[in-house]
Formats: C-alpha cells, structure tokens, sequence
C-alpha cells in the first residue's frame, strides 16, 4: 500500500514500560492541514505482519475539547511495514466548505465521512489514534484539552503567540527514528520534537513512511544478537559495542524518538566505547549500522 534507588526503579520501570511498545502497534506517521479541505493523515504499521484496521479508529478533540466530537473507523488490512492513507471525502464545493482536491484524494486508501468528521480537522484541534478493543488511546497529535488558538508552534508554551505555527497550513511527517505513538497527553505539545515540516499541500511524501523499525533487527535485554554485542547493559551511561564488521554509524534515542548521540565512524573499527552517562536513568534505544550493510536496534538502559 502507498507507502531514586526506589526514584531509580520507578522511573526505570515508568521508561520500560513505554519502551514496551517499541515498533509494535500502528501511529500517525504523517499528517497533512493543507488549503480548504485539503486534510489527509497517514497511518503507519511498523510491525512485521498486517493489521486489520477495523479495530482502530481515528478521534478528533476540537478547539480544545476535553472530549472526542467526531471519529473515523478504518478500514481494510494494512500490510507490514505500510502506510495507510485516510483523506478529507468531500467530493463537491460548498458555501464556505471547498470539495477536497482530487489528486489529494487520489493518494488516499480510504475516504473520510460527510461532516462531522475527523478529516474536517484544523491546526488547534487534537487527533487520536484509538484501539477499539481493548480499547487503548495508542498515538495522539496535539495535546487533548488545550486550544493553542490557531495553531501549535515550535516555542514554548507552543501555542500560537510566539513562535512559528506548525500544525495550521502544513503536512507534518514524523520523524523516522520515531518507534511508537503517544499515549498519554502531553505536558505541553512540542511538535519539532517528533515531527518534520513541509509546506502547505506538499503531498510528495504521502503513502511512504521511512521508519527505523522498518528496516532493522530488534533486540532487548543484554544486548547479544548475532554480529552486535554491547556491554554491559544495564550500564551507569558508559556501553562498548563489539561487532563482527566494522563500525559504519551508531545513533541513541530516548524514548521519545528524539537522537541524544550521533558518530558517524570514518575509519574502520570493530569496538567502540559510548559515554551517555549525562543523560537521566531510563531506557534508550541504540542504533548500530554495521559497513555490512545490517543494521541492529537494542534497548539499553542507564541505571
């Protein structure tokens, strides 16, 4: 398809447990606010196996809401590693309301309902992404309650006053080293955190979502798996990766997607040592790509 020590335990376990949903549940990989009714979001399954999306649906909080006002049910079965593309449906103009354009709803696998309607949304309204049953709020896009005026911006408090706006005539793609969706409402929504910015309608992305959990080898635990191994694990911050071929990039995300180290290695070497003991306990996901070509992604903890 288109493509403390109890302090230290606590936060442990609090990190772990969303770490738990690395790369194994659907989430918004891009989202367009376009002109008029030009609206679309994409929805990306980073699993190894197809879902059947007639268990997720797409919730809409308006201007603030605490609540949802309208929601879209999916459709069909979403294969691996795909996208699914859900557009505005409005194939006719109306006084104040223009049809959406055809060749937006041409990159689309579904079409949305007449208004009211998620795919009605604008750039102050928050977007969840929600399993049916067990029911389980797995991503959401803004922050629930909060109306940031027209738009959430890229400074903080990140709402319309100050700063540049970013959800309001946009197409927002998020982040490859993203793993999971949002699942519980942010403090305050900063957008630039996991999320790319296009102009407005620039649809050129649409349908392909590159994600890390896309293309690698998943491990946890002691980090054992095959050409890669890095000791020791748990670590106060300092690791060492051995690997069988040599060393071509290594790459740290905390949870939140967001890179926390970066070596692009220019000479060959098959160990390294990493210090990232600056950074608070928790889990982190480390990012090894070999000059073999394999890549390898580990949770690792800092404890």
């Amino acid at each position: 398809m288109k493509k403390t020590l109890l302090s230290i335990i606590l936060l442990g376990t609090i990190n772990f447990t969303y770490a738990q949903n690395f790369c194994t549940d659907l989430f918004f990989s891009e989202v367009v606010e376009g002109s008029g009714n030009n609206k679309a979001f994409e929805v990306y399954n980073p699993t190894s196996a197809p879902i059947v999306l007639s268990n997720y649906r797409i919730v809409r909080y308006s201007n603030g809401s605490p609540v949802g006002v309208d929601s879209l049910t999916l459709s069909g079965t979403l294969g691996a590693n795909a996208t699914w593309v859900v557009a505005n449906g409005q194939i006719v103009s109306a006084p104040n309301s223009p049809a959406c354009d055809t060749a937006l709803q041409a990159l689309a696998n579904q079409l949305s309902n007449v208004y009211p309607d998620p795919l009605y949304a604008n750039g102050d309204d928050a977007i969840l992404l929600v399993k049916i049953s067990p029911y389980a709020i797995i991503d959401i896009f803004g922050k629930i309650g909060e109306d940031p005026g027209q738009s959430w911006s890229d400074v903080f408090p990140f709402t319309d006053a100050q700063g540049s706006w970013w959800t309001k005539d946009h197409t927002l793609i998020r982040k490859s080293s993203v793993f999971t969706g949002v699942t519980s409402n942010p403090v305050a929504f900063n957008v630039t955190l996991q999320w790319d910015s296009l102009p407005q309608d620039d649809w050129s992305n649409l349908g392909i979502h590159a994600s890390t959990c896309g293309n690698t080898a998943v491990q946890g635990g002691i980090a054992n798996i095959n050409s890669v191994t890095i000791f020791p694990n748990p670590s106060i911050g300092n690791f060492t990766i051995n690997t069988s071929s040599a060393l071509l990039n290594v790459e740290i995300y905390n949870a939140l997607g967001v890179t926390i180290f970066s070596n692009r290695f220019t000479t060959n070497s098959n160990e390294v040592k990493i210090n990232i003991s600056n950074q608070p306990y928790g889990i982190y996901f480390m990012r090894v790509e070999l000059q073999s070509g394999k890549v390898i992604v580990s949770k690792i903890c800092i404890q």
